[in-house]
């Protein structure tokens, strides 16, 4: 009924009062304009309150980025500001603050502390948009809400960062082309566009782009390559695979030619290339990029660095969809080993948590569950060891566990662990969240094999009531958890009428969802016919009995029956 391993993250923000200190102590103070790119026009009376938030340079410290918290990991330099230009100093010091800027914002985001973050954005962004007011509608504007767009993003407040690229766009719109600044934020307008599903804008932004390298640096620049990405992440997402395809080899070519074949900015392209052909159901063209990257890392770095491992884990994923899974196995679990003995990245990182749970999988597939339940357990001990004891994404390792457990008819250690799931649940996620239903159902199946029949009913009409109020009634949600209440009532010798009902519900959704002659609407067809042929329904039963004679004949190498 619900079998597939998966992994549940949570997360919540608080406010505190010290933000007004944190927001008092990062004013630039008066004085500090650029003579070029000025902070504030010059006609307005400038006060400390109103002056853009900054960081206030650190002595000696490099920026340091996180990972994985906000669309783009960092502001990125303009390609435009590579030529010789007599505004280049100021440029490079208006850029200079922006990116303390970001980095301040993306540190407190990182250690959780989003309240000021959130102030400092939106104190920032009221500061510009009174510049804007008084008809100050240029590149720094631009360069200033692009900024705060990538923070906002951080924060994961979608609404208004689609406020701040309606006016990003409003002002680009009017911005000549040969601007500084003006390529890196196009870049990180399709960027964010993309991430929030705005697919023609990212498509507009991104082709804009590229035409400004391309007339500034000719067609075969590697300054291209950033773009021509983003234009095939679109056309990808957007179905158009040949595109995207014909872009990912241009970028290839542009990077054999100008910086060699064995360069490591290959790996870029290469991985989306074989990331494509994943997709596409084309494992050995996808093998060959894999393949590709891995050579590349193991020539730059040697055979013992982490990013020789993370390459294994890719070309894995290729061995398995090529059905090598054994090959597949041994690349995991070589990958785990040199990034965890090279410290490339914290136990706790999401990518090796990945790799845990892929490998888990394939070891479940091929008969190994005590293996794979050792590395699921593995991954659930180095949860709580960062994390704490209950915390929610402890959730996703606890179902995983008990999945395996239930899977080796070990139905009392998947129920305890099924109910510590719950429970930390209760604590974090509404009764009437979709996400409680998955370890919910899972329970009342796992209490259905242990023969408490009542409990496992009360559970899957909850699960029942909960995805028709969220998904509707005739929704494939709704389908399964019906599929498993009927199972359960059929046991409990309850209202042949009723289940019969359910049934009849089950394989309406099944066909409009599945379609007709899905495997699925095959099983619930026969239990129709059963449940007819109980009741005495011949004349219903008759027709139904026909169908499913001639989908047994269909599907009689597929499925027993």
């Amino acid at each position: 009924m619900v079998s597939s391993l998966l992994c549940l993250h949570y997360s919540s923000f608080y406010f505190s009062r010290r933000t007004q200190d944190v927001v008092r102590d990062l004013l630039l103070r008066p004085g500090c304009g650029l003579s070029y790119f000025r902070l504030y026009p010059s006609l307005l009376p400038c006060s400390p309150e109103k002056l853009l938030l900054s960081l206030r340079h650190s002595k000696g410290k490099k920026p340091q980025f996180a990972s994985g918290s906000v669309a783009v990991e960092g502001l990125e330099r303009s390609k435009m500001l590579c030529n010789s230009d007599p505004r280049i100093h100021d440029t490079d010091e208006f850029v200079s603050q922006l990116q303390e800027l970001f980095t301040q914002v993306k540190s407190m985001i990182k250690s959780g502390n989003k309240e000021d973050a959130m102030h400092i954005l939106q104190a920032n962004y009221e500061a510009v948009k009174e510049q804007m007011n008084y008809g100050c509608k240029g590149i720094e504007q631009a360069a200033i809400l692009d900024t705060l767009a990538l923070g906002y993003m951080g924060i994961g407040d979608v609404k208004f960062v689609k406020h701040l690229l309606k006016l990003l766009k409003d002002i680009t719109s009017c911005v000549e082309d040969d601007q500084p600044l003006l390529d890196s934020i196009l870049m990180h307008m399709g960027s964010i566009s993309l991430t929030i599903g705005k697919f023609d804008d990212a498509s507009l932004v991104y082709d804009r782009c590229l035409k400004i390298l391309e007339r500034e640096f000719g067609e075969d620049n590697p300054f291209l390559i950033t773009p021509l990405m983003g234009r095939a992440k679109v056309f990808r997402l957007t179905g158009r695979i040949t595109k995207a395809e014909s872009i990912y080899h241009r970028a290839i070519k542009i990077l054999e030619k100008c910086r060699g074949m064995e360069s490591e900015e290959l790996v870029v392209p290469l991985f989306g290339l074989g990331d494509l052909y994943i997709s596409e159901g084309k494992a050995r063209e996808a093998e060959s990029c894999f393949s590709r990257i891995l050579c590349i890392y193991q020539k730059q770095y040697g055979e013992t660095d982490g990013k020789v491992g993370i390459a294994m884990s890719s070309l894995a994923h290729a061995k398995c969809a090529k059905g090598e899974v054994k090959e597949a196995i041994n690349l995991y679990r070589s990958g785990l080993q040199i990034i965890n003995e090279s410290k490339y990245l914290n136990l706790d990182d999401d990518l090796l948590e990945k790799m845990r749970v892929d490998l888990a999988e394939l070891l479940h597939a091929t008969g190994r569950e005590q293996e794979g339940r050792e590395v699921l357990q593995e991954s659930l001990l180095i949860n709580e060891k960062y994390k704490g004891i209950e915390h929610p994404n402890s959730v996703g390792h606890l179902l995983n566990l008990a999945i395996s457990y239930s899977r080796s008819k070990n139905y009392t250690e998947a129920e305890r662990l099924l109910r510590t799931c719950l429970h930390i649940m209760s604590k974090t996620v509404d009764p009437g969240d979709q996400s409680i239903t998955i370890p919910m159902l899972h329970l009342a199946v796992t209490l259905y094999h242990l023969k408490e029949d009542e409990e496992a009913e009360d559970l899957a009409l909850e699960v029942v009531q909960i995805r028709e109020k969220l998904f509707g009634k005739e929704s494939l949600p709704v389908g399964e958890a019906l599929d498993c209440l009927v199972s359960i009532q059929t046991r409990l010798e309850r209202d042949d009428n009723d289940v019969l009902a359910k049934l009849r519900r089950v394989l309406s959704i099944q066909e409009r969802e599945l379609g007709h002659e899905s495997e699925e609407s095959l099983t619930t067809l026969k239990k129709v016919v059963f449940y007819l042929d109980k009741m005495g329904l011949k004349d219903e039963k008759l027709p139904l009995q026909r169908r499913l004679n001639l989908l047994k004949t269909k599907f009689k190498h597929r499925l027993p029956v």
